[in-house]
């Protein structure tokens, strides 16, 4: 299949399908989490029930992204497309009828296995269809739709959530999903490079899946357990052992899943360093300003929502604008100050302290937000279309399966590290603040006890009462110099993300390969 215009049928026809099914995944995943206290309460789902529930689908989503990306670029683009979309239908149908936690666990694997064929599809379809000097553009237009309704999200499970209609979050995703799969049957051409069809490397695949399957595992239980846990330790330990098999694998296969001269490309090794930072920042600072939304600050679910609002108007305004740009005039300048922008922008949100709720938000969120969304707005487009363009369209998939794979570890990497962080910080903190309090020594191990739960500490029941207000403000205390410690580690991320573009990406990007 040739490259077609963005602005004619063919390119409108590819684009519909292609947004349709990535709004369908990132708003899943944004929307669950705001949900997760009414799922919760109807599923009598524990703690650790909710925690996988959650982390299932980030699981298999980590563990088979590349493997997916891959087997589009050598079984056809579209093919492989329309396969993940369907599995993520069957699963999301699945997990709005699930009667209990456990089988919403599994269900939710099954969804991630349909994200994995989907999310690089996405993107590869696009990147290798569009005509070159548009792809900018288009990758522009894709980022701002699929931001609008991630971002819209939390809103819209707010709203579910407090209608008690949680299941919902799933179920929509059934009509958006059948209309993308007519669209592409109708009106889509297959595409595939006929030089990358040779036999799968089912070898590199297996490894390359299982140790990716076990960093992620190993990270996804530190907060729980610690890095001392064997769990975490031989998880670690044996990703990393699979990982460097893989290499030696690849290195020797006749047609390796991933060739690895293709990070000898200085732009496209650049534009992943790039990712892995900026994304660890930005899911590590949107989690711990969430929690201090709502845990803290006294924010609904609902409010908390719109708190994003600015970052969303700001995506739809300039992502594609930006991208457009980029096509011009190369993204390097794009790419180094956009990651610097937005890491400023998460170091004026670590400066927010107690506020008096959403009547001061004008005052004390926003201008961070702002900010943040600024600097993404200017990253996003470039960025995928950096990585995207730096190899030949036969390694699209590839290129798309090896950035998504990389943003997934990001921020399973950064909210393990960070979250082990925060608590390290809420427990010092409470033992400073609780040492004048006249409680026993064994009421004060309880106090710091509660530091595993962040911003929703409890008092202890056998504290007195009048030890209670000076106990709860030690939590709000302790938690607000947590929550800004965890966004200026985070905003320098963003800033360390900047200088890779600066050190590795020249001009419009290094030689394809």
């Amino acid at each position: 299949m040739g490259t077609v215009a963005l602005k004619s049928a063919e390119g409108r026809w590819l684009m519909v399908p292609v947004v349709l099914a990535s709004a369908m995944a990132f708003i899943d995943s944004t929307a669950l989490n705001v949900v997760l206290p009414s799922l919760q309460q109807d599923l009598d789902a524990s703690g650790a029930e909710l925690f996988w529930i959650l982390n299932a689908y980030l699981l298999m989503l980590a563990a088979l992204i590349l493997v997916g990306g891959t087997l589009g670029d050598r079984l056809g683009r579209k093919k492989v497309f329309m396969a993940g979309i369907f599995i993520f239908i069957l699963g999301s149908t699945a997990c709005g009828l699930a009667g209990s936690a456990e089988l919403l666990i599994a269900f939710r694997i099954v969804q991630g296995i349909g994200g994995a064929l989907m999310i690089p599809g996405s993107l590869s379809l696009l990147s290798s269809s569009i005509h070159e000097k548009e792809r900018g553009k288009a990758i522009g237009t894709w980022s701002a739709v699929t931001t609008l309704v991630t971002m819209g999200g939390p809103v819209l499970g707010g709203a579910l959530a407090d209608a008690g209609l949680w299941r919902y979050i799933f179920f929509i995703n059934v009509p958006i999903g059948i209309i993308a799969l007519l669209l592409l049957w109708k009106k889509v051409k297959e595409n595939f490079d006929k030089g990358t069809r040779q036999r799968p490397d089912f070898a590199g695949a297996v490894l390359i899946a299982s140790g990716l399957a076990m960093i992620t595992f190993g990270c996804l239980r530190m907060p729980d357990v610690g890095l001392r846990h064997p769990q975490v330790y031989l998880s670690l330990a044996a990703g990393l052992l699979l990982i460097a098999a893989f290499i030696v694998v690849e290195k020797k296969s006749a047609y390796p899943m991933m060739p690895l001269n293709l990070f000898a490309n200085l732009a496209f090794s650049g534009a992943n360093l790039l990712t892995f930072f900026l994304y660890a920042g930005l899911g590590a600072g949107m989690l711990f300003l969430s929690l201090n939304l709502v845990q803290v600050q006294g924010y609904n679910q609902l409010q908390s929502g719109l708190t994003f609002l600015p970052f969303t108007v700001l995506m739809i305004l300039i992502a594609r604008f930006a991208g457009n740009l980029a096509d011009k005039y190369g993204p390097r300048l794009f790419l180094v100050a956009g990651p610097c922008i937005a890491g400023a922008g998460m170091l004026l949100l670590s400066f927010v302290k107690q506020t008096n709720g959403p009547s001061s938000y004008w005052t004390t969120f926003f201008p961070g937000i702002v900010v943040l969304g600024l600097g993404m707005s200017f990253t996003v487009a470039p960025l995928t279309a950096t990585v995207m363009t730096a190899l030949s369209d036969r390694l699209s998939g590839t290129a798309s399966g090896i950035n998504n794979a990389i943003t997934r570890i990001a921020g399973v990497f950064a909210n393990a590290i960070f979250g082990a962080l925060a608590v390290l910080f809420f427990t010092a903190s409470l033992q400073n603040d609780i040492r004048p309090l006249p409680v026993s020594v064994g009421e004060k191990q309880e106090i710091v006890a509660q530091a595993v739960n962040l911003g929703n500490a409890k008092t202890p029941a056998n504290i007195g009462a009048e030890h209670k207000d000076a106990v709860m403000k030690a939590y709000h205390h302790g938690f607000i110099g947590a929550y800004g410690k965890i966004m200026r580690l985070s905003g320098a991320l963003g800033i360390l993300a900047g200088l890779m573009a600066l050190v590795f990406i020249r001009g419009k990007g290094g030689k394809k390969m």
